[in-house]
């Protein structure tokens, strides 16, 4: 492969491309790396490559007329890529579709970047190293390059140890362990000293699932995985978090259409669906909250029926299902009996359509499911819906906080309350986030 550099600092190679395996590559000739300084193609005798940007604002902008000689200057441009922040993710995909091709050219921005207009002149493609920032392209290029020639044939040496390494199957890499057998009182797992071929290979991959799901969930969405690796996933106590998690719906206090606090009634479908994403999503319980003594009676003799009477013979799935549902007379009694499980307070979050984006200031201050998330590795949390036309104020001020709506962007934002619970139990729980 013939790879072409285009940076200002060319210097910054020197050392990276000289040493192990890459240095191994370039001195046998399987790999050339040309390095090409657009100070060279400046036209004046300071050798300007930068201007202030259009606009104002903040440093500088590489100038369009050095980068555009010194592109079009390249004997083997091949394919282009500009390293840069908004450009498509480096993953182990990308690497392996750019060592397909015989000659690349990476441009290394700097200070704000380069003038946009070359990306679409030269069919530039962005590609990015990660969410953050660096000095400059330099470091990305570099880290590209890396990923790129090591499946360049002959450059692993032992093709098999580029197979096993971390991404090469979608997943990240087992954990690896060497002599002595004991370190500071941690042995290293007897199944890796047991000899038996098989029963290593099975360990590897259950830990590489195990660093995936607990490191890198996103990863699983686009893996290849068996029947046995999803079997192995299922074992792995998937709904530890969940079980952190408990759901109220609340049926008083409740907004009318008129902005008045009510009480609305209760439905054979809301406790049956929420109740079934509940147990799905391995959630702790869910509190059906309504102080009407009709309505708690009602509630009752569902749940005996589908728990305890015939249904349960029947349909066992859905009594394990309802079996989560308790009924409350108020959202503060649902909150006392997670504490009083939980041994203390849980988190409580309200849920409402109308925390829109155009309401600045309360949207600001709204959580992620990322956020809930997160909170649920620490402490219980108690997610509320409303029903009718939302949470009433007296309910919101038992609430800790408030989490953004489905459709924050949208201007109608009406799903009924069983599709929002479980979009948003997906948002939080789903197997791979």
């Amino acid at each position: 492969m013939q790879c072409t550099i285009v940076t200002l600092f060319p210097e910054f190679f020197d050392s990276p491309l000289k040493a192990g395996l890459m240095g191994r590559a370039l001195a046998a000739g399987g790999l050339t790396v040309g390095l090409v300084d657009p100070r060279t193609a400046a036209r004046d005798r300071h050798r300007t490559v930068d201007d202030r940007p259009y606009g104002g604002g903040p440093g500088m902008v590489m100038l369009s007329d050095p980068l555009a000689r010194t592109l079009r200057g390249i004997a083997r441009p091949g394919r282009m890529v500009l390293l840069a922040p908004h450009g498509r993710l480096l993953t182990q995909a990308l690497a392996v579709e750019l060592a397909q091709e015989e000659a690349l050219t990476l441009v290394c921005g700097r200070y704000e970047g380069i003038d946009a207009r070359l990306e679409e002149a030269f069919g530039l493609e962005a590609v990015s190293v990660g969410d953050y920032v660096l000095n400059g392209g330099e470091t990305a290029a570099l880290a590209l390059l890396e990923a790129v020639a090591r499946l360049i044939p002959g450059f692993m040496g032992k093709e098999a140890s580029g197979e096993e390494e971390s991404f090469s199957s979608g997943l990240l890499e087992y954990p690896h362990y060497t002599r002595p057998e004991e370190f500071e009182g941690r042995p290293a797992p007897e199944v890796l000293r047991s000899g038996d071929h098989g029963k290593i290979a099975a360990w590897r991959r259950a830990e590489s699932l195990r660093r995936t799901l607990s490191m890198r969930p996103d990863l699983l969405d686009a893996a290849e995985l068996t029947r046995v690796d999803l079997d192995c996933l299922a074992g792995m106590d998937r709904a530890r978090a969940g079980r952190n998690l408990s759901i109220a719906l609340v049926h008083y206090p409740v907004l009318d259409k008129w902005n008045k606090s009510v009480a609305v009634s209760l439905t054979n479908l809301d406790v049956h669906d929420l109740s079934r994403c509940a147990r799905t999503y391995g959630a702790a319980a869910l509190y059906v909250a309504t102080p009407l003594v009709e309505q708690r009676a009602l509630l009752e003799s569902i749940l005996a029926h589908w728990c305890m009477g015939p249904a349960a013979r029947t349909n066992p799935d859905r009594a394990e299902a309802l079996s989560l549902a308790q009924g409350t007379d108020s959202l503060a009694e649902a909150i006392s009996r997670v504490t009083e499980r939980a041994g203390e307070r849980p988190l409580v979050i309200s849920t409402s359509a109308r925390l829109s984006c155009r309401k600045k200031a309360r949207f600001s201050a709204a959580i992620t499911p990322a956020q809930v998330r997160a909170a649920l590795e620490r402490r219980p949390v108690l997610l509320v819906f409303g029903t009718g036309h939302g949470l009433a104020p007296e309910a919101l001020a038992l609430c800790d906080a408030a989490l953004r709506p489905l459709r924050c962007i949208s201007g109608y934002n009406h799903l009924p309350v069983r599709s929002a619970v479980a979009i948003m139990l997906d948002r939080i729980l789903g197997d791979w986030y």
